[in-house]
């Protein structure tokens, strides 16, 4: 008789050591994502220390995604004390997590963005300011439409952009927010 395998719950560590009651902690509070949302393929924890944070409230930082099929979520929360930011976090991934099974479920039929998206204006590089790239970031995407394109985007707690798969054009497309709450789309195309 095989048992259903239980998504993995990883817990990474940074600038702090990962100690048994800490691990215990976070997986019993994360127990509840798996009863409440199926599909979930991993969930990550990621724990830090910031020593260098200048507000004290701002020194443990939690951070919560959970993988699963045809959806990614994310949530961060920060805080004095690091059971307070988990706590927070898991506050706030119980949140995204009913707010994603609502329009997952509740979807109407037809739903289309608006077509009305204007141009992104980028600001110009002066010449003396050599760009460095800071950071690179991996991930999956999946395809999905416009409408789930800005969900995501919202469910992921970005601001600005999102980079997704349009289902529709087959092309990879970047969403983002314009200064008057509507939102536009990228379609790249190759010259």
């Amino acid at each position: 008789m095989e048992k259903n395998l239980e998504p993995q719950v990883m817990i990474h560590t940074r600038n702090m050591q990962l100690t048994d009651a800490i691990e215990t902690y976070v997986t019993k509070k994360t127990a509840k994502f798996i009863r409440h949302l199926p599909g979930i393929d991993e969930i990550r924890v990621d724990l830090d220390h910031v020593r260098t944070a200048r507000n004290v409230a701002d020194r443990n930082v939690a951070q919560i995604t959970i993988h699963g099929k045809k959806f990614l979520l994310r949530a961060e929360e920060r805080a004095e004390d690091l059971y307070a930011a988990i706590d927070a976090t898991i506050d706030k991934m119980d949140r995204q997590i009913r707010r994603f099974k609502g329009k997952r479920y509740d979807k109407r039929a037809g739903e289309t963005v608006s077509e009305g998206f204007a141009d992104l204006n980028e600001p110009e590089l002066e010449e003396e300011e050599a760009p460095v790239v800071a950071r690179r970031k991996a991930f999956t995407i999946y395809p999905m439409n416009e409408l789930e394109a800005i969900e995501q985007m919202k469910l992921l707690g970005h601001e600005n952009f999102f980079v997704f798969y349009n289902a529709e054009t087959s092309k990879i497309n970047v969403l983002y927010k314009r200064r008057n709450g509507s939102y536009g789309i990228i379609d790249p195309e190759i010259g």
